[in-house]
């Protein structure tokens, strides 16, 4: 398992299963082309591409050329790295006959292949190994959830960071975990209270 600091962009639930096995990052998936369509992620993607950089690892056919390209135009100035997967023949297992291409995807390359696949694109693992403890909970017990005036606050803490403000309580756990702790986030949301009379 290595860690990496960029958010890694792929297609599918299964790309991002497969990644989740061997790295430890966030992992934003397109819905293949559903991403043309959905502005919240599409601004969650710039905001990682100005913040930690962004990987994009699509698949070697022709949607994810598309996928990869109206994603690297979106981001503008971010940050953006491309992971290349080679075009390798045959169909994953879980399918019943191969893509149209007859290529595997990212679900279906073999491990040391994509961990390749990263090195050749000079990504290598982070210096930031410890894992951040923000979890649902977290939120809860800051009012960031469950509480009267949660959402309020919540956009007020969205707003600070520099946070697109449509966020799902997990994309935004996901999001704090690559910035902060708990203790970090207590002492960012007491702060968003001090200023707004406890709100």
């Amino acid at each position: 398992m290595i860690k990496i600091s960029e958010a890694i962009i792929v297609e599918g639930k299964y790309d991002k299963i497969k990644l989740s096995s061997i790295v430890d990052a966030v992992i934003i998936i397109t819905n293949g082309f559903g991403i043309f369509k959905d502005t919240e992620k599409l601004e969650l993607i710039r905001y990682y591409a100005r913040k930690t950089g962004i990987i994009i690892l699509t698949d070697s056919d022709a949607a994810g050329r598309k996928i990869r390209g109206y994603i690297k135009g979106a981001v503008g100035n971010g940050k953006v790295t491309n992971v290349y997967i080679p075009d390798i023949f045959g169909k994953e297992k879980r399918k019943t006959k191969p893509s149209s291409e007859g290529k595997l995807g990212v679900e279906g390359v073999d491990t040391q292949i994509l961990l390749e696949a990263f090195r050749k694109s000079g990504i290598t693992a982070s210096d930031n190994c410890q894992k951040s403890d923000i979890t649902k909970l977290t939120l809860y017990e800051l009012g960031l959830s469950g509480g009267e005036n949660s959402r309020e606050l919540r956009l007020k803490l969205q707003k600070k960071l520099g946070l697109p403000q449509q966020l799902s309580a997990g994309a935004l756990i996901e999001v704090l975990c690559t910035m902060t702790d708990s203790s970090g986030l207590s002492d960012i949301v007491e702060k968003i209270k001090e200023e707004n009379n406890g709100i």
